[in-house]
């Protein structure tokens, strides 16, 4: 390279550098400034979309900071009052509402594309002083109420959607209150907190490392009652210190142009920070991050119930990613094996439980990627009368696209065909790959939790909220590390005003530099290194952490002082499927539902038919659905109400799981009173309805002559 043709290049590369940083620096001052207006809203959000208020929470007997918003179709947009409503309700992790709506491409513009009408649950900065989860769980369900009567001729419960915190706060409600809900979809949400991969998922040791939960009250009485939310979003942005540290305001300064607003969008949303009450973030950290209490039915409400995700009536859609590393796949999933010991609990408790695996996304991507959302949360609000009738037990969320293969595409919505194949409790099992010798370690550091918290109660607490007073609490607050960073750089910094004239400047004059500059692409190179080398830092770290945690709570004098006890033929994490009454429960419900075989018409016969066909296929098509859809009336199928036909199908899907033999057997006396024509119609909806999705090879086609031998009628000529 000729030495004049290198002074140019350092030349364009300068020039272009020293105004990038111009630039770089009035976003920051942008970023401090739209801090500061979002945080003095009334109810700051960062919904996308117009909505109306409903229902404040305030107004509740046990009031709440919540409040419910009928989300408005924007022009052209057409809503079916007949589609069963959805219902998002957003996280409150430390960050504000709106990011269920935070796109177009979100679960909220997906739904309403869809024809559906949506309802948002969101909520304001500072709590209801007192107020508890239990509270917000009956919020939830009074919120879901109104809905229900606000879509007064929908075919169908409510479809719920929680992301992230709310989902295991929607678990809860659905547990208490199941006759309020349709499909759940719940998106990143944590459920079993002790459960993680070794070498991967290092904020389950948190607990632990800290000494348990204590801390949590320290900084809720810090706070003269109120937990910081900003000390949540320190600990997500900690996890990734290459992302927090460089690569984020990197990919900034380097794409200054084209960047701005989509990273003003985001931190309009990541810096608005709200507060928990100290009665809301110790039952959180006590009962679910420590305790890991919901998974396994251990929490008891104020008025003395027991949460039970069994009692769930609903399907239920558990949505993650391993790219999340926050909520990992096994804490999403881990919750079905500590309740369910075999796939038969699953039948006997008549429950319907979805899981989709993304390969690679993060955790906020779940909520707002526009990839996702044209995807699988599209698919999703498409076929959720599909999922609300699928039998009980475990299914795999598989979507693929379509080609020039797929049979019938028609009858598939959008790009992509979805089906939901049937899975097992032990398919689970392998994704969460539970080590039970870990467990014994997270149920010492649960004991120690409580004996720190205990003595810091006894010993420090009143001092502490002897000092505590609101002003110190809210001049803590103020001087919070993550909000110094945002106030520093906006107007009230009198330096801010300089950098606004000359970024106005340097946009006049702006020269970008070409992408094969040499000093550019050194640039470049020397960004990569620095996140290769926060990446190490960050591997380094977890390690040492994981291994010190291994090492300190495994020890045989922490297990023997604060562990469950020397005998290890028990488990510390208990399982409540396995009491005596819950076995005699199954054995009943069981007996009892053996002794209907026989009951029932052509309906119930055309249903065991199917659901006993698909055994053999593996899963059910949202084609197979659709061409339902269209031979309903027209063939043996009634147009009974949707809860009834759902009441049906998993009653004869639970039938031909529990006694297959005696299933087809009885088959001829359902169709007793059905003349010979009757049961050549209803032959030919089944295998309509199993050719729409699949080709028909031999074990599906010698299944279809099984059911036609049962039928009395001719089987399929092809």
């Amino acid at each position: 390279m000729l030495a004049n043709d290198l002074f140019q290049q350092a030349t364009d590369y300068f020039t272009d550098a020293w105004q990038r940083s111009v630039l770089y620096a009035d976003v920051m001052r942008q970023r401090g400034n739209q801090y500061r207006a979002h945080m003095q809203e009334k109810t700051p959000h960062v919904l996308s979309v117009p909505f109306e208020f409903v229902m404040d929470g305030r107004d509740l007997p046990d009031p709440v900071n919540y409040g419910l918003c009928r989300i408005l179709p924007e022009p052209g947009m057409v809503i079916d009052p007949k589609k069963r409503p959805f219902v998002v309700v957003d996280p409150r992790a430390g960050h504000g509402p709106g990011i269920g709506g935070f796109k177009a491409e979100s679960e909220i513009g997906v739904a309403m594309r869809a024809g559906h009408p949506c309802y948002f649950i969101g909520f304001l900065p500072d709590p209801v002083p007192g107020q508890t989860v239990f509270d917000v769980v009956r919020a939830e369900a009074a919120f879901l109420r109104k809905v229900i009567a606000l879509q007064p001729q929908a075919e169908g419960r409510p479809v719920v959607i929680g992301n992230c915190q709310a989902g295991w706060q929607v678990l809860m409600t659905a547990a208490l209150y199941p006759e309020l809900f349709g499909p759940i979809i719940v998106a990143g949400a944590p459920v079993s907190y002790w459960a993680g991969w070794r070498g991967q998922n290092p904020m389950r040791y948190t607990g632990g490392m800290l000494g348990g939960t204590w801390l949590a009250a320290l900084t809720s009485d810090l706070g003269a009652g109120k937990f910081d939310g900003a000390w949540l979003v320190q600990n997500f942005e900690n996890l990734n210190p290459a992302n927090t540290l460089w690569s984020k305001q990197h990919h900034l300064y380097a794409q200054i142009d084209t960047e701005v607003k989509r990273y003003l969008g985001f931190e309009k949303y990541w810096g608005g920070y709200v507060y928990l009450t100290e009665e809301e973030i110790q039952f959180i950290v006590d009962n679910l991050f420590v305790g890991n209490r919901l998974a396994t039915a251990g929490i008891v409400t104020d008025e003395g119930v027991r949460i039970d995700l069994r009692n769930i009536r609903s399907p239920i859609v558990v949505f993650c990613s391993r790219g999340d590393n926050i909520t990992p796949p096994p804490q999403a999933l881990g919750w079905i094996p500590d309740l369910y010991q075999a796939d038969e609990e699953i039948y006997a408790h008549n429950q319907t439980i979805i899981y989709a695996v993304h390969d690679s996304i993060g955790h906020l991507g779940i909520f707002v990627s526009g990839k996702v959302a044209a995807k699988e949360h599209q698919e999703f609000a498409a076929n959720v009368d599909l999922i609300d009738i699928l039998p009980s037990g475990i299914y795999e969320a598989v979507i693929h696209d379509k080609d020039d293969n797929t049979l019938n595409p028609d009858l598939a919505f959008g790009n992509y065909v979805l089906s939901f194949q049937r899975r097992h409790l032990d398919d689970v099992r392998r994704i969460v790959d539970n080590n039970p010798e870990d467990d014994w370690k997270f149920a010492a550091v649960d004991n120690v939790s409580r004996l720190n918290l205990g003595l810091y109660r006894s010993f420090v607490q009143p001092w502490v909220k002897a000092w505590a007073t609101p002003a110190r609490a809210g001049a803590l607050a103020a001087r919070h590390p993550l909000r110094v960073s945002y106030e520093m750089s906006s107007d009230e910094n009198p330096w801010a005003r300089d950098v606004a004239r000359q970024a106005e400047w340097v946009r006049a004059e702006r020269k970008p530099v070409s992408a094969d500059n040499l000093f550019w692409q050194w640039q470049e190179a020397a960004s990569a290194a620095i996140e290769s080398a926060l990446d190490t830092w960050r591997d380094v770290r977890d390690q040492a952490i994981e291994q010190t945690f291994m090492q300190v709570y495994g020890s045989p004098w922490m297990q023997a002082v604060f562990g469950q006890g020397v005998a290890r033929d028990a488990h510390p994490r208990p399982h409540p499927g396995t009491s005596a009454e819950h076995r005699r429960m199954v054995r009943e419900q069981v007996e009892s539902l053996c002794r209907q075989m026989s009951e029932g018409g052509v309906n119930e016969a055309i249903v065991r038919s199917i659901v006993y066909i698909s055994r053999h296929v593996g899963s059910f098509d949202e084609r197979s659905f659709n061409m339902a859809r269209r031979l309903r009336r027209a063939h043996a199928l009634s147009d009974m109400p949707l809860p009834d036909f759902k009441r049906m199908v998993r009653k004869q899907g639970f039938l031909v799981l529990i006694d297959t033999p005696q299933a087809l057997d009885t088959l001829p006396d359902l169709l007793a009173g059905v003349d010979n024509a009757g049961r050549q119609r209803a032959f030919d909806f089944i295998e309509s309805f199993i050719k729409a999705a699949i080709q028909v090879e031999d074990d599906v086609a010698e299944s279809l002559q099984v059911i036609a031998e049962r039928f009395g009628v001719v089987g399929s000529k092809s």
